[in-house]
Formats: C-alpha cells, structure tokens, sequence
C-alpha cells in the first residue's frame, strides 16, 4: 500500500491573489451527484464551493442531475450548472448510467474545463473521471462518503464499499479529504493516490456570535423563547436523530428545553410522529431547509449544538456553529473528533448512548456560564479554519495540475 499524506499550505493567499494575481483565471468543472435544491452535506459543500471560485474571478460549470428529471442549462449565481436527465430513486433523483459517457465527453469538450473537481465517486463522479481521463483532463476527487467502520454482518458489503470507492479516486490525479482524520482513513484503506486534508472551512464573517438577544433569532424564525438544542443537516437514517428526540425528552425533565432541526430528507415524517409519541411534539421544530441568507439566525438562536450522526467524512453543520460560539454535545464518531474537544468546547458521547447523551445536553442547557465558556474556546479552534485558507490551497492544487497539463483539453476541443 502507497500512503502519502501531503501537508495542507500554509499560505493565506491564493495563486491569484497579490504579487502573483497575473495568473489567469480557470475554467473549473464540478461534478456531483447531488447539488441544491438537495439538502445535504455533498450537495452543500459544492454549491459553496463553485460559488467561492466565481466570486474569486474563475468560469465554474457544474455538472449534476437535474431535480426536475428533464435536462436544461442554466445560470445561477454566476455559476454555469448542466442538470443531466435524471430519474427518481427513494430518497433522491439519480442520472441513468445508460449513455453518460457520451453526454459527457460532448460537455468536457464544449466546455474545455482546465480541472475536473468530482465531489464523490458514484454516478457522475466515476463517469466524469473515466472520460476526464480519456480527455487528458486532470482530476482533483472529494468524498464525504464513509462505509460505516464496526463490523457488522454486512461487512462484505462494506470491504466492497471502500474497494470500489479506493479504484475509482485511484484515477484521480489529486485527492482533497475534507480533514485529516478523513485523509488518514482514505489512505488506511488502501488509497494509492496522494491524500491532503484539506478542510472546506467556514466563512468566519457570517458565522460569528451574536450581540442580539437569542430571543431576536428566535422571533425571526418564529421559534418560542427556551434553551435551544440545535441540529442542521439531512433529516435521514444515518443522522440518528432518533436518539436526540429521545434525548430531548429526558432533558426536559430538568429544563425548559427545545430541539430545532433544519434540514430536510426521508425521515422527517417519522421523526414528526416519534415526537408526538415521545409527548414532546411541542418541544421539536422543523425548519425545512432554511436559505443560505438566513442560516446564521438558526444557529443565533440556538445554545448547543447536538450531533448523534455517526457516518460521514465532513463536519460542515459542526464548524459553522462553534464558529458562531455554541458548544457542541456530539457522538464520538466521524470527523467531529477532530473539532469538539471533549470537556472544553462541548461533549463526546459513545454513539448510542443517549443516557450519556441527555446528560451532557442538560449540563450545558442548565449552565449558562460553561455554556458561553465552552462557545468562546470552540469559536477559537474553528477561527483556525477560515473558508478562504481552504479555498486558496484548493486553487493552489487546481493551478498546479492546469499548468502541468498545459491546458491540452483545449486542443481536444
């Protein structure tokens, strides 16, 4: 096995910033399996990120199943987005392998993208890598995807799961884990590719804490005035948001407590009944996907953070709110372990635990001293992961490949 764990840049600024800010720009393609309207981690992360390169001069095109099964072209936000046909699966809208090598090598020659970007390794993703390939196209591959690590009567399904995933990234000229603890483990299985962890970060400017009142965020989202427990993220079976409204009921023993849940997905309808059934109904919020704009009231409102997901290599939803100063209660699981410092910035939990879990909520829902002291240390740790750090390394990567490629796709176009 081949394990190289590059070290992120240091550096602050871009390829096209500064002294350096002659360098010209590049036309980027983004391929992903799901993008917004979804709501979800993968389809979150691209979107923020094809709008970061726009707004820092580059011609980004993304390339994803279309939400309403019929094919178009449109512009939205300066971003170029190719929505391929689509069909509809339980939970999601997928592309039909059936002719996506065709269509896509017509758009990678259309286009003529300096660097391909896949944000996972499924349909479009290993698509898109194989005609890149073919094209002379590098390739920059993410994942956030993580075959679940306790061994189960399912773990040939696992092995399967991280050997499929390993052959697909292994054409990939570069791999971006979104943080190291992902790298390792990508690498751990059997990667052969270079692995560098490079964070998606947090936009440290619209996630911050708050001079108002929680009471004024709360008002705004129409919420009642108690102790708010917070979770945003997909609403589907691999977040376990079973065990918070289970959680929640113990809590309320002890405080006037709420749970807020922003975020859409399959399992809504049943979380809505196993809180009527719970008896705290009242007491649980859904929001449904709330607009980028406004995501910051959800997490003024709130104060903790709750977390029982286990599955998954990014912790976007986690980084955003210590950035905006609230202590996080979440399962020993995942990338979270790597930004909640248990006893100093929130909790750590054993998953399935939700004695444990009701515990620690209560104990920072009750104590509003250790609560604003635990806000203030995680808002430090996640002011170490600027948006526009992450955002420069990964232009730094792009630029890099699109000289050593020398821009042959344009030839081929």
């Amino acid at each position: 096995m081949t394990f190289r764990l590059l070290a992120s840049s240091p550096r602050g600024e871009g390829p096209f910033d500064g002294a350096e800010g002659e360098a010209r720009p590049l036309r980027l393609l983004i391929g992903t399996d799901t993008y917004p309207p979804d709501a979800n981690g993968t389809a979150c992360s691209a979107y923020r990120l094809a709008g970061a390169l726009v707004r820092r001069g580059h011609d980004v095109h993304v390339v994803c199943p279309s939400e309403q099964g019929s094919p178009r072209v449109e512009r939205a936000e300066g971003v170029t987005v190719h929505r391929l046909r689509s069909v509809a699966v339980p939970e999601r809208r997928i592309i039909v392998p059936v002719l996506l090598t065709g269509t896509l090598r017509g758009l990678l020659r259309r286009i003529a993208p300096d660097v391909v970007h896949v944000q996972d390794h499924f349909v479009v993703g290993r698509a898109l890598i194989a005609v890149a390939r073919r094209l002379c196209v590098p390739v920059v591959a993410t994942t956030r995807f993580l075959p679940h690590r306790r061994r189960t009567a399912c773990e040939l399904v696992r092995t399967l799961a991280w050997r499929d995933l390993t052959r697909v990234f292994g054409r990939a000229d570069h791999v971006a884990a979104p943080s190291r603890a992902a790298a390792e483990l990508l690498a751990d299985q059997g990667l052969t590719r270079p692995v560098e962890p490079v964070p998606h970060g947090v936009d440290l400017s619209r996630f911050r804490p708050r001079e108002e009142p929680k009471t004024w965020a709360r008002g705004r989202l129409g919420l009642p005035d108690r102790d708010t427990a917070l979770f945003v993220g997909r609403l589907d079976a691999a977040t376990r948001l079973d065990e918070l409204l289970q959680a929640l009921r113990q809590v309320c023993r002890r405080a006037d407590a709420q749970v807020v849940l922003v975020g859409d997905g399959p399992r809504r309808a049943r979380l809505e009944s196993l809180a009527g059934a719970l008896g705290i109904g009242g007491r649980t919020h859904f929001l449904g996907s709330v607009p980028e704009d406004d995501l910051h009231l959800a997490y003024a409102a709130a104060d903790v953070f709750a977390s029982p997901k286990v599955a998954g290599l990014g912790a976007a939803a986690t980084l955003e709110a210590m950035a905006s100063g609230l202590p996080v209660v979440a399962a020993d699981a995942g990338a979270r372990t790597c930004l909640v410092q248990h006893g100093r910035t929130g909790y750590l939990y054993r998953p399935g635990e939700v004695p444990a879990f009701a515990s620690f909520l209560t104990r920072v829902l009750t104590d509003g001293e250790l609560a604003a002291t635990m806000g203030a240390i995680a808002r430090t740790v996640a002011a170490t992961h600027d948006h526009l750090r992450s955002l420069a390394r990964i232009e730094e990567i792009y630029a890099g490949l699109a000289q050593t490629y020398g821009g042959r796709v344009q030839r081929l176009a």
